[in-house]
């Protein structure tokens, strides 16, 4: 089995599943490429209404970028590079002309915030917890997700999330307004199936038309520039001892 799985239900909803449970469904180059894939797919699909992202098993939904593979990459130009890769790819994510979910199934951990940031819409398993924890280790969000984040919540609430780097449960997310609507862990899928269900009804036209006024918005606010100018202050970041000291006592500890 790969590591993206690929499901479309016949009322239209796409479901995007990392597939990564050893990993903790942690995003490598690979997962990358399936993503972008998936979402130029789905843009093109007339038949695909929804997409829903989200992770194996129940107790990861995505732990953010593969430690154990981009440790590798030191330098201000080499961490670019990747972050502005993943960059681009939540770009259309958060501007696809259709609704985007992301179910948290489990922990969302740095980078995993930041794909849940691009998103519409966050649901999640009474279970999940959520942290954007990039400060613990030296840097900031570097895939554009403090821009999306700050588009989408109050400027306090997302500022608490990204400034502490804590993490929280799923009904304090709710309480901060990046969790929509929580489910029950036993009926997850169901639950969500059911929720999403509102939305699947609407037509395409108009699901689209509601889509496009939220991205022209983001246009006229220069989210893609602002995430790219995070993206490159993430990358100065990355190649001080800081964060690799950080990196390395975290896989140390693994």
């Amino acid at each position: 089995m790969g590591k993206v799985l690929l499901e479309r239900t016949e009322n239209g909803v796409v479901w995007l599943t990392i597939n990564r449970v050893e990993k903790r469904n942690a995003i490598d180059f690979d997962v990358m490429d399936s993503f972008k894939r998936v979402i130029d797919e789905v843009e093109g699909n007339k038949s695909d209404k929804v997409l829903v992202i989200t992770g194996a098993g129940n107790k990861a939904f995505c732990s953010g970028g593969d430690l154990s593979v981009f440790h590798d990459l030191h330098t201000k130009e080499e961490a670019y590079q990747m972050l502005a890769k993943m960059g681009e790819i939540l770009y259309s994510l958060a501007t696809l002309t259709k609704p985007t979910v992301a179910l948290l199934n489990g922990a969302a951990i740095g980078g995993g915030c930041e794909i849940a940031s691009a998103c519409d819409f966050r649901v999640a398993s009474e279970n999940a917890k959520f942290g954007f924890v990039q400060g613990k280790l030296g840097i900031t969000t570097g895939w554009g997700g403090a821009s999306m984040l700050l588009e989408k919540l109050p400027y306090d609430k997302a500022m608490t999330l990204l400034m502490t780097a804590n993490r929280f449960s799923a009904q304090e997310g709710q309480g901060l307004g990046f969790i929509h609507k929580i489910f029950s862990e036993q009926n997850l899928k169901v639950e969500c199936e059911d929720w999403i269900q509102a939305y699947v009804e609407q037509s395409s036209g108009v699901l689209a038309a509601y889509k496009q006024a939220a991205v022209k918005k983001w246009e006229i606010a220069n989210l893609r520039d602002r995430m790219f100018a995070e993206i490159n202050q993430c990358s100065i970041l990355w190649e001080s001892d800081e964060h690799h000291e950080a990196v390395q006592s975290f896989l140390d500890a693994k």
